[in-house]
């Protein structure tokens, strides 16, 4: 008494932290496996349950409810407990309502709910389903906080809550996040799995198509992703709201019909709004809201020759009509302890614990029709004895030993005899006793056997889930679609940016700028002092430029971004992952199309343009290349024929269709050397001839190319006269 016990500090803080983090864990952020629900969700269908608040009888207030459950079984503050209640009562937050709210509950604006006193609540009949058979013995009960009462440690949980309703919860290092599914799907996937329980994920995926929001909305399918989110249980869904077109006469306009899961309408207007302020939806005309009990939110374009699915791409881009619903699967399994589980693991804890259930329930009710047999018994007993056993019960002073040693009764027989009722004994029928005996003892029997062999237990299971089953399809229909990403023309982003003509610049040592109109190459135009014009386009702002180096590497620069203004513009190297000593080969506008590829050493191919674009800074890799060869051409392939020049003044045209179409590479030999290497090469058609630039910026054609035509890898034959030089076509 009055001592002090040494320890260290760190030691003693770790382990106060550690149990205040489990605390969380287990007692309120993370669903249990088998039922789906948090302690606070299961003491209120608990409490409700109490309060006789089914779903066929009347309301209570739901300060009333929620008053019990904070006196008897959750002793925290009343704001929280209704907080979760009404979530369990909105029909936008719960795919599957547990709690059948009367009154203001909130709304999909995100509005909060009336006070508990100005509302009402009962259970529906999925909570019905939740607690069916509590009664029954189907699960352990614990004491309460103050030790004066008892509930229940899980529900019997008839329903496969986890999944349907999903969860979502942020504990201490542990979080835990599950949409919502269709429950006909789960039912599908389940009842699969109680005759093949080692079913593939993605066979359980040709049932659950994904998750079913309340809210519906469209899910972009990503295929192999969604069996891999299913079968490590943590992964993301891609949902988008929907959408359709209306048209008005020559007119149309774009109506919003659903909004992603969770997310606040008034909130989603307020960035519509803040974004056309901001002038970053020049698109849009206007935006109203047209809403009653279902979503209508009317976007107006501001010319109707848009196209309506590239405005609703830049809308998912820049808004939450598109985001990321996660999936973490943590949960608390049978025996409390926390972890991630799979969507089979999930659904076979549920299905096991439903075999534990209806064992429970079944030996409960053996031992409820072993009482009555044992009370039939003995009223079969008085029956045949009706006036012998009267006249004990009038002249003897010890009625029930008489009546024991009489008859050899038990005593539980005895009690049932001397507790019933005068009027009843005309009532005792033998062949109605004999009958009800019968069908007892029969039930008996079959309850024994099927606590005998699993097999049955399990067809018992797949009975009660497909009576399920009917119960729901009846009303139940898939909200969420399920749909792939679309295909579009063009990217969406370029419909942000207004087309305007503009004119690159680039100069030899890579400084880049952008000058507004087409201004012709003669234009004077200043540059840095050493330095000079390398590359000039005209192009419009809403093109993206494709740059590639000398080392094979290929990046690309929206002509946007540019820099613009009287200066010099800035380097590229600053612009991307660059090394600075290389040289940069071509400047190119994106259009779709063939370009070729060819090295120093005289290799070379055909790319699609589409694979020259890069999304990062760091570029990407298209050509390999020897080690002292380097990327000499990247332009655009028109024509039948490719001529190319060596620096040994030897010319080559060969057929364009002998040069393979790849997608990187190092690629073929197009023309060979001995002591030289590739100084430049073209395409074009040999109806028009073969033209190249001299000196003074005349075309030179030369339209009879037979002494040069070959096959591809020959040296070439010496180049016209008047070639120039160095060897290039342009």
């Amino acid at each position: 008494m009055g001592g002090s016990i040494k320890s260290d500090f760190s030691s003693e803080l770790s382990q106060r932290y550690l149990a205040y983090a489990l605390s969380t864990i287990t007692a309120r952020s993370l669903p249990d496996v088998r039922d789906g629900l948090k302690p606070v969700h299961r003491r209120l269908l608990y409490a409700m349950r109490q309060l006789k608040l089914d779903p066929e009888l009347g309301f209570k207030k739901s300060a009333r409810v929620v008053g019990d459950v904070m006196g008897k079984f959750h002793p925290h503050g009343d704001a929280a407990i209704y907080d979760a209640m009404v979530r369990l009562a909105q029909e936008f937050a719960m795919r599957y309502r547990l709690v059948d709210g009367q009154g203001n509950f909130g709304n999909v604006d995100g509005d909060n709910a009336a006070a508990m006193r100005y509302t009402e609540a009962r259970l529906t009949l999925v909570a019905q389903l939740l607690l069916d058979g509590i009664d029954e013995d189907a699960v352990d009960f614990r004491a309460t906080y103050d030790g004066e009462g008892e509930e229940p440690v899980v529900l019997p949980g008839a329903f496969p809550n986890l999944l349907a309703n999903g969860a979502q919860g942020i504990a201490v290092g542990m979080a835990t996040s599950i949409p919502p599914h269709n429950v006909l799907e789960l039912i599908d996937a389940s009842l699969h799995l109680i005759k093949h329980p080692n079913a593939s994920h993605g066979k359980l995926l040709d049932f659950i198509k994904g998750p079913d929001f309340p809210t519906g909305g469209v899910l972009i399918d990503e295929g192999a992703a969604l069996v891999e989110a299913y079968a490590s249980g943590r992964g993301s869904f891609r949902l988008r709201g929907s959408w359709e077109v209306e048209k008005a006469g020559g007119s149309w306009k774009i109506v919003i019909t659903a909004i992603p899961y969770q997310v606040p309408k008034s909130r989603l207007i307020e960035k519509i709004a803040e974004l056309m302020q901001a002038k970053k939806l020049p698109f849009i005309a206007d935006i109203l809201d047209e809403s009653a009990e279902d979503i209508r939110l009317v976007i107006e374009p501001k010319s109707r020759r848009m196209d309506a699915a590239m405005i609703m791409e830049n809308l998912f881009r820049l808004t939450d009509l598109e985001y990321r619903v996660a999936l973490n699967l943590n949960v608390l399994d049978a025996q409390g302890t926390p972890g991630r589980v799979s969507l089979r693991d999930a659904l076979l804890a549920w299905l096991d614990h439903q075999l534990v259930v209806l064992r429970r329930r079944t030996e409960h009710r053996l031992g409820k029709i072993a009482t009555r047999l044992e009370v039939l018994a003995g009223y079969i007993i008085v029956f045949l004895n009706l006036d012998e056993v009267i006249a004990i019960i009038r002249e003897e002073d010890e009625p029930k030993i008489r009546l024991m040693e009489r008859f050899s009764m038990s005593e539980a027989q005895v009690a049932a005899v001397l507790d019933m009722r005068l009027r009843s004994l005309r009532k005792l029928e033998e062949m109605a006793l004999r009958k009800e005996q019968e069908g007892l003892k029969e039930e008996q029997a079959r309850l024994k056997a099927m606590l005998a062999d699993e097999s049955a237990q399990r067809a018992q299971i797949a009975s009660n889930i497909k009576d399920m089953r009917k119960a729901f399809a009846k009303t139940d229909t898939r909200l969420t679609r399920i749909e792939p990403l679309p295909e579009l023309a063009e990217d969406p982003k370029d419909m942000l940016i207004e087309s305007t003509p503009l004119t690159v610049v680039c100069s030899q040592k890579g400084w880049i700028r952008s000058i507004k109109g087409r201004v012709e190459p003669s234009t004077d135009i200043r540059f840095k002092e050493g330095d000079a014009s390398r590359f000039h386009l005209h192009v419009d702002s809403t093109d993206r430029l494709i740059i590639g180096l000398e080392n094979g590497r290929f990046y690309t620069l929206p002509v946007d971004r540019l820099p613009g203004g009287r200066g010099y513009g800035e380097p590229l190297a600053l612009m991307f992952d660059m090394p600075s000593d290389q040289a940069i080969v071509s400047l190119m506008p994106y259009k779709a199309g063939a370009v070729l590829l060819a090295s120093s050493a005289g290799h070379g191919f055909v790319v699609d343009m589409e694979h020259l674009s890069a999304q990062t800074k760091s570029g990407r890799q298209v050509m390999s290349l020897d080690a002292k060869a380097r990327m000499v051409v990247a332009r655009p392939l028109r024509g039948d024929m490719v001529a190319l020049v060596g620096s040994n003044r030897k010319l080559l045209v060969i057929p364009t269709d002998t040069i393979p179409v790849m997608s990187k590479g190092k690629g073929v030999i197009l023309q060979r050397y001995k002591d030289s290497v590739l100084a430049d090469a073209i395409g074009f058609d040999s109806t028009e001839g073969l033209s190249w630039m001299q000196s003074g910026g005349r075309v030179r054609s030369e339209s009879d190319i037979t002494p040069w035509l070959g096959k591809r890898g020959g040296a070439g034959k010496s180049v016209p006269v008047g070639f120039p030089k160095p060897p290039r076509f342009t």
